[in-house]
């Protein structure tokens, strides 16, 4: 006959303060993601002939957006994204988006905020790309949409970054 003795449930922990070695990777994931975007909006602006030649850049009169929703054009839902394609107020809405979503990531304040406008604007660029072409479904916008939220949720600010700041920490929608 079989003994058994139940032992308490023990919970584990964090004290305030403490961290996670997975609160340095969603750091990390963050500052990364937020580079992504800021790398993005300055290639975009100053034509540095990476992504973006010089004589495109937006401060030599190019259209930030022109060449990725014009390229929608064959898509399924490319007249659509063709039609909003070198608008000023879309390029305007596109660029503040990415140094917007940029900056929050990279300082680690207003996560809430990036991840539901980083979220919808990855949204949007995957919705211009379908039909995929190496994948029904999924891609690397979908991916980041999935991380930001997962950021948001982690918290992340707060390890390398500015979240922990007291007027963070007070206004819900700095967080």
């Amino acid at each position: 006959m079989a003994v058994h003795v139940q032992q308490p449930v023990r919970r584990h922990t964090v004290t305030a303060g403490a961290r996670r070695p997975a609160d340095h990777v969603w750091a990390v994931a963050r500052i990364a993601l937020g580079w992504i975007f800021l790398w993005a909006f300055l290639d975009k602006t100053f034509g540095w002939g990476l992504a973006t030649p010089a004589d495109k850049a937006w401060i030599a009169g190019g259209s930030p957006t022109t060449g990725f929703l014009k390229g929608a054009g064959e898509n399924a839902l490319g007249g659509f994204f063709a039609g909003l394609a070198g608008q000023a107020w879309v390029d305007w809405l596109f660029m503040a988006g990415l140094l917007g979503i940029g900056g929050a990531l990279v300082l680690g304040v207003g996560l809430r905020v990036a991840a539901v406008t980083g979220g919808l604007l990855l949204v949007l660029m995957w919705a211009a790309a379908l039909p995929l072409a190496t994948n029904p479904f999924l891609d690397d916008h979908l991916i980041y949409a999935v991380v930001l939220a997962g950021l948001a949720l982690a918290d992340a600010g707060t390890t390398f970054g500015l979240g922990g700041l007291p007027v963070v920490r007070r206004t819900p929608w700095l967080r």
